[in-house]
Order: C-alpha cells, then sequence, then structure tokens
C-alpha cells in the first residue's frame, strides 16, 4: 500500500469517525490517489489535482463538476499538509463554483398515474407492488428516494401515520406525516410484501423481489424502463426524468396550493424546507425562480402588495 493511500484511508476513517458520510467524496478521493499512484507520485500537487479533477471518468466538462471534484483534493491537501509540508494545496480559483441547477421535469398527475401503472406490469408481483408504492411514497411525501429505500419497519408507524426518517442526508432525523390514503396503500403493501416473505432477510420496508433490500444505484435502471413505457418523453435539449424529480413534483405542489389559498408563503417556507430536510432553506426558495408557475405567481403576490401600499 502506497503512502498516500494510507494516509488517505486514514482520513476517511477520522472523517467518518466524526459523523461524515463521505459517500461520494470517497470516492473520489480514492479515484485521485489510483490517478497519483498510475503516475508514481506519492504526494498532492497542485498540477496532479487539476488534472485528475478535469479529466472525469465521463468526459464531463462541466466546470461546477469539476470544482466539486477539486474541492475534495483540497480539502485533503489541506489536512496533509500538517503531516508532510511539501504537500501542495490546490488553489480556489482555478474552476469557476457558479452552480447552475438543472431545472426538474415535472410529472403531471397523468404521467405519474401512468408510471404506476407501468410498474404494475413487472414480474413478478412483489417487484410490481414495491415500484407501485415507491413512486406514489415520493409524489405523496416528498421524500428522498435514498430515504425511501432505507425506510426501515421500526421507522413506519401507520398506526400514528408517520414515517421516520433516520439518519439523513445531512445526518438529522425528522417525522413525515401521512394522508390516510396513503397509509391504505403502505397497509396494502406490507401485507402483499409479508404474504410473500413472512421471514425476510432485509429489515427495510420496501423489499425487492428476493426479499433483499432495494438497491437505490440500480433503482434508476428500472425506472428508465417504466418512463419509456409510460410514454413520457423529456423537451427537446432536456435530461431524461429521473426518480428524484418526484420529490420536485411533491415540493413545486405544495407551494402552488399555497400561493392559491392565500397564505403567507414566505412564513410557510421554513416548514417545508424542515419536511424536505433541506439544511439550507435557500435550497428551497430555488422553486421560486426555477418554475415558471412559481415565479409568475410570487411576482402576481408582489404587484397586490405593491397596489395596496400605492392607495393612498
Amino acid at each position: 500500500m502506497s503512502a498516500l493511500r494510507a494516509a488517505a484511508g486514514e482520513y476517511l476513517a477520522m472523517r467518518r469517525a466524526l459523523g461524515f458520510k463521505l459517500t461520494t467524496q470517497g470516492r473520489h478521493l480514492m479515484s485521485f490517489v489510483r490517478f497519483c499512484e498510475e503516475r508514481g507520485a506519492d504526494r498532492v500537487t497542485a498540477d496532479l489535482a487539476i488534472e485528475w479533477a478535469t479529466r472525469t471518468s465521463r468526459g464531463s466538462g462541466n466546470e461546477v463538476y469539476q470544482a466539486r471534484r477539486l474541492d475534495v483534493v483540497r480539502i485533503f491537501a489541506r489536512h496533509l499538509q500538517a503531516l508532510d509540508p511539501a504537500t501542495e494545496v490546490p488553489p480556489d480559483d482555478v474552476l469557476t463554483r457558479r452552480y447552475l441547477r438543472i431545472p426538474p421535469y415535472l410529472y403531471s398527475p397523468q404521467e405519474i398515474a401512468a408510471l404506476m401503472s407501468a410498474a404494475h406490469a413487472l414480474r413478478p408481483a412483489l417487484r410490481a407492488a414495491t415500484w407501485r408504492t415507491l413512486i406514489g411514497l415520493l409524489a405523496v411525501t416528498g421524500m428522498r428516494q435514498g430515504e425511501a429505500c432505507r425506510l426501515r419497519r421500526d421507522d413506519v408507524d401507520l398506526e400514528a401515520g408517520t414515517l421516520l426518517i433516520a439518519d439523513t442526508k445531512f445526518g438529522k432525523s425528522r417525522l413525515v406525516f401521512l394522508h390516510p390514503t396513503a397509509i391504505t396503500a403502505l397497509r396494502a403493501y406490507e401485507h402483499a410484501r409479508d404474504q410473500a416473505f413472512p421471514e425476510p432477510e432485509a429489515a427495510t420496508f420496501l423489499m425487492n423481489s428476493r426479499g433483499g433490500p432495494l438497491d437505490g444505484h440500480n433503482i434508476q435502471h428500472t425506472f428508465a424502463v417504466l418512463v419509456a413505457a409510460a410514454g413520457i418523453q423529456p423537451p427537446p435539449g432536456r435530461r431524461a426524468p429521473r426518480l428524484h424529480d418526484l420529490r420536485h413534483v411533491f415540493t413545486v405542489a405544495t407551494m402552488l396550493d399555497w400561493y392559491r389559498d392565500g397564505g403567507n408563503v414566505q412564513a410557510r417556507l421554513p416548514l417545508l424546507s424542515t419536511w424536505l430536510g433541506h439544511v439550507d432553506p435557500k435550497s428551497t426558495y430555488w422553486y421560486l425562480q426555477a418554475v415558471p408557475e412559481l415565479l409568475a405567481l410570487a411576482a402576481g403576490r408582489l404587484e397586490q402588495q405593491a397596489d395596496r401600499q400605492a392607495v393612498p
């Protein structure tokens, strides 16, 4: 094992012990270590870091993505420099950090119904039931797909009508409250699941056709099949619809309802941020400028306020 690989392993273990998950960051850091080893380098240099960050495996020319890759090395290099002064910390102004979030695909209610209908055709029957439940759950709760896949049986309280989202993306937990129709659907799934696997190996609420947990990395392949079967096509020049976009659908629908009922949307947004598990309310406010209909409603609300203030 190279000294650089050993240092990276110790660094990742230390940060994970402090509560950082480092799922993507850890993968990127070890990729950089392999990059250095292939070139016979035994320490971090700025040139190596920049070369690795800009030579992505998929050939992405997105500088924001490349800057994030470089950040992984930069943080590691700062740690390593205290142990090895010869370590070079890559400069932080090499690549742009201007983040451009890609607009989500907003499924219509008819498209969500078509997705669930396509899921019904999957085989075996439990796989179909799991996918219908997953799609419906994401659409009506706004959960992240990973949160739904990790949801444990003990986290689901259908008597109280709540889901406990534990150890989330940012290490926090939250409660999600269920509509009675959602409770009914989850009870039906629970019954079908327990009939198929009375003594399953997995402790997760949602299971695959073999009685194991859903693989969050592979579900996109099945979802792509369902999107095609449902006849859903993105507008020209836009990326393919994702399972994660169901979370956006929930968020936008909630905000649209708030505007239409005349309530104070700004006062409610922190509540929505908490519900979604956003660590920063800016992630929720982004929808106001990303979705034209929301932007129009927000602008209309501001014009009404301005008109009232202008009346003598």
